[in-house]
């Protein structure tokens, strides 16, 4: 059985392995790029990848057996527009995205992360600031940034996080929002939490032409509030 939750600061996931070029992963490497933090079984992407040929699609995942199981799908399917890689993202992406073709970034998304909601593991949700600056500065003007989670709490830093880059600008709610998905496929999860009747929190933000902060600075904005707490669960969770 899988573990559903993986400490991303574990020894075993700080390893800086350096992940393959885009002319290692893909037939045609020059094709526009889709990247999916956190993969999970790579679903979507199994899904995402038929109905856009035209794009390349990369999964990134922590939990290794799952990485493999998506391999072995893709491989049966053929897809040769789609990878899936086993890493951490805060430690394997930085690198890698700087090193992306300028303008090959179309859109990033990330879905459903581990919701770690206590303040004192603020570190191990996915979207850690470094990672942010990384992204920003990888997607051209105009490309996408996409996020959704089940846990209000938990979409509340990420969203905090981006505005606070002054990176992006939010999409209106007629094109993202609770009942509004500009993508053309669910994930497996959004697919239970609606069946279940619950509600799915989005945010879409399109890259501007804003330069990107120092990272010190983008940290210090991000620093717990005098009640020691960065969302309204976190006080609960403690």
């Amino acid at each position: 059985m899988v573990r559903q939750h993986v400490n991303p600061l574990s020894r075993i996931h700080q390893l800086a392995r350096p992940l393959p070029p885009l002319i290692e992963l893909f037939a045609d490497p020059s094709l526009p790029l889709n990247l999916d933090i956190g993969s999970a079984r790579g679903r979507f992407l199994l899904a995402m990848a038929p109905l856009a040929p035209q794009r390349n699609h990369l999964g990134l995942e922590i939990r290794r057996t799952l990485v493999e199981a998506a391999e072995d799908d893709r491989r049966r399917q053929g897809l040769s527009n789609l990878r899936f890689l086993y890493g951490n993202a805060n430690v394997n992406l930085p690198e890698w995205l700087a090193l992306l073709p300028a303008g090959q970034l179309e859109l990033v998304t990330l879905q459903f992360p581990d919701p770690w909601f206590k303040l004192r593991h603020r570190k191990r949700r996915v979207l850690q600031p470094a990672l942010l600056l990384a992204i920003a500065a990888a997607l051209a003007p105009g490309r996408r940034l996409f996020l959704q989670s089940d846990v209000e709490a938990l979409i509340a830093p990420m969203r905090q996080l981006v505005e606070a880059s002054g990176a992006f600008e939010a999409a209106g709610p007629e094109e993202c929002g609770p009942e509004v998905n500009p993508l053309p496929v669910a994930t497996e999860r959004e697919g239970q939490v609606l069946a279940g009747g619950l509600p799915v929190h989005r945010s879409l933000y399109r890259r501007n032409t804003a330069p990107l902060p120092p990272l010190a600075d983008l940290e210090a904005q991000l620093e717990p509030t005098a009640s020691g707490t960065d969302n309204r669960l976190d006080a609960e969770a403690d």
